[in-house]
This record gives C-alpha cells, sequence and structure tokens, in this order.
C-alpha cells in the first residue's frame, strides 16, 4: 500500500518492489499483485525477506463472497482464491491474506458465517497442501468496508471452528481498523494463540465519519497516534507475539512512498522508545 504502483504489475511494480528488498529495515514484504514480468531479478535480492500475498483488495475489488447464500457464488470465489494460492505458492510465498464478504445484516450473520466456516475450510485445506498459510483480517462493519468480519471476537470464533479442521489459518488485525470497531489493541489479549499478522496503521476520519484509506501518521484526518502503536507494542509483548507485524500506510496527493514510509518508521521507533521507558519505570 505504499507503493501504489505495485498493485499494477510490471516494471514500475517491480522497481517499487526492489526499493523495499534492499532497505534492511524490513524482513518481510506483503504484495498486492505478483504480475512482475522480472522476477529473476527480484530472487536475486530477496534473501531471507519472506513474502506474502495480500488479497483483500483483490477479493472486495471483484465483489468475492465466500459467505454468500448463493452457492455459485461462494464455489466461484472459492476457486478465484485457489488459484491465487497456487500462483503464490509458485512464487515461494508463505501467507495470503484474505477477508470476507460484505456484511449482510444481524438476522442472517449467523447463517453467512456458517457458509464462511466451510468456505475458509476448502481454502485453507488447498493452502495446507502448498505449505501456505491463510491470514483472515478483520474489518470494519459500519463505516467503509462495510464487512461480514468484523469484530475481533466474531472473528476469533470463526478461525478457532476452521482450525478444528485446518492448522493454517490465524488472524490479521489491524490498527486502523480498531477505532472502526470500537477495539483497542488490549482486545488482541484474549486471543493469542490465533494471532498471525498485524498491520500498523491509520484510520482517517472526515467529517465525522471514518475511512479506510490508510493514510500516513500525522497526515490530516490520521486517527492513530504514536501513542497507539506503544499501546499495541506492549500489547504484542505482554503475549509473547511471535508473528509478522507490518506497516500498511499509503500515500495520498501531496505525499510520496519514501516520505511515509519514513515517517512510519519514526513513529514505530517512538512507540518501542515509550514502552521501553515505561518498562524501566
Amino acid at each position: 500500500m505504499a507503493y501504489p504502483r505495485m498493485a499494477q504489475g510490471g516494471s514500475a511494480a517491480t522497481e517499487d518492489l526492489l526499493k523495499i528488498l534492499q532497505d534492511s529495515f524490513f524482513d518481510a514484504v506483503e504484495v498486492p499483485a505478483i504480475q512482475f514480468p522480472n522476477w529473476d531479478q527480484i530472487l536475486q535480492q530477496l534473501g531471507e525477506t519472506t513474502l506474502i500475498r495480500s488479497l483483500q483488495s483483490y477479493i472486495i475489488t471483484n465483489g468475492l463472497d465466500f459467505s454468500s447464500s448463493d452457492s455459485a457464488k461462494r464455489e466461484d470465489a472459492i476457486r478465484k482464491i485457489r488459484d491465487e494460492i497456487d500462483l503464490a505458492a509458485s512464487r515461494g510465498m508463505k501467507m495470503v491474506g484474505i477477508c470476507s464478504g460484505p456484511d449482510v445484516g444481524a438476522t442472517e450473520r449467523r447463517k453467512a458465517k456458517e457458509s464462511l466456516v466451510q468456505s475458509l475450510i476448502q481454502i485453507c485445506q488447498h493452502g495446507f497442501q502448498r505449505n501456505l498459510m491463510v491470514a483472515l483480517e478483520t474489518f470494519d462493519r459500519e463505516w467503509d468496508k462495510k464487512l461480514l468480519v468484523g469484530p475481533l471476537d466474531e472473528a476469533a470464533e470463526i478461525v478457532a471452528e476452521v482450525r478444528k479442521e485446518c492448522p493454517n489459518i490465524g488472524l490479521m488485525w489491524d490498527l486502523s481498523h480498531a477505532p472502526m470497531l470500537n477495539e483497542v489493541p488490549a482486545v488482541l489479549k484474549r486471543w493469542p494463540s490465533l494471532l498471525k499478522h498485524i498491520h500498523i496503521g491509520c484510520a482517517k476520519r472526515i467529517d465525522g465519519k471514518y475511512v479506510d484509506s490508510h493514510p500516513g501518521f500525522n497526515t490530516s484526518g490520521a486517527v492513530n497516534s504514536e501513542e497507539d502503536v506503544a499501546s499495541l507494542l506492549k500489547v504484542l509483548l505482554d503475549i509473547d507475539y511471535q508473528g509478522m507485524v507490518g506497516f500498511e500506510v499509503k500515500p495520498e496527493p501531496q505525499q510520496t512512498s519514501e516520505t511515509i514510509v519514513t515517517t512510519a518508521k519514526g513513529v514505530l521507533a517512538g512507540a518501542y522508545q515509550r514502552v521501553l521507558t515505561e518498562s524501566l519505570g
């Protein structure tokens, strides 16, 4: 998200991915597309860096719905994600991030969640055969994306149910979605064994409404702060979290990718210093 051209693939995407791979600050990268024409060049720079395929935008943009009441629509969504898993695995990726389809309202949620569990089992079984982890991300239900999943506690119940059949699924929690879900990092303490991925980013508030646009820290309208990041780090340390942590910030028209990445690094460093100062008393 920090390098929007990456979503389009092609030579520009390769150029941006190489920038991240050459930055020793990062040891993992999430990519929204993998249509890179010169993959050999990327492999030469990859080293020990872990690549993750982010499928959330693909799912939302294409209207894929694993919990649809229409079985044909569910099967189509599962098939397309299986194909993406095959492609990701062929490129050596170790995880795919996914999300649910749209919320269906309170009266239909139970049935939709049941369908989602069955769809996720099929997806995870396919991923397991390819040594690939699936991370289900929680999104807002009321403000912007309005997806079925949803509050962390409900997402955890779904993941726990899928885990009865498939071990290769976990939760992805995004700091920027927390304000839209009325959540704070402490909620993670209830589900430490299910967490597999964390996003550090900001929600945006415009005219009293939340927007899931992931502005850079300190951008006008950005909701989350360095203090929020410090609270998140403290919780992750308290639960001995061993999974991945990544930035999810996007430049606005007046900003460059390099600017928002540098700012995010500074916020993370400042937040970590806060945690250290607090722990030393």
